[in-house]
């Protein structure tokens, strides 16, 4: 009895092994489906920056207001009879740090030595 029941528990090990182990097994799965979520993620993403160069595609061949911008902004271009202003910020982060002190000079040491 005792070789029988070691028998069965051997048996059914043997028939797990595929299911958590082999080839089709249930780590593979999961390996598989985290690879999966991984690459759609990706794809959403690349998805996302494809519809907005297509929209730009579309905005450069109707109209002349996004060549206009273009030239605006990359080109520094301005229409005739306009302004241009240009205004700069200034550097606040050297104002928000203190001042260093200066590095202190030691004085020249003077001998009161007697003769």
């Amino acid at each position: 009895m005792r070789t029988l029941s070691l028998i069965f528990v051997l048996l059914i090990a043997l028939l797990q092994y595929p299911l958590w182990l082999g080839k089709g097994g249930w780590l593979r799965v999961w390996d598989l489906d985290q690879q999966i979520a991984e690459q759609q993620q990706k794809n959403d993403k690349l998805k996302a920056r494809n519809e907005a160069l297509d929209a730009e595609v579309r905005d450069l061949k109707q109209g002349y207001t996004a060549i206009e911008e273009r030239a605006r902004s990359e080109l520094g271009m301005v229409k005739e009879d306009e302004v241009f202003y240009q205004l700069s910020q200034p550097e606040s982060y050297v104002l928000d740090q203190p001042a260093k002190p200066l590095a202190a000079t030691p004085a020249p040491k003077t001998s009161t030595s007697k003769p």
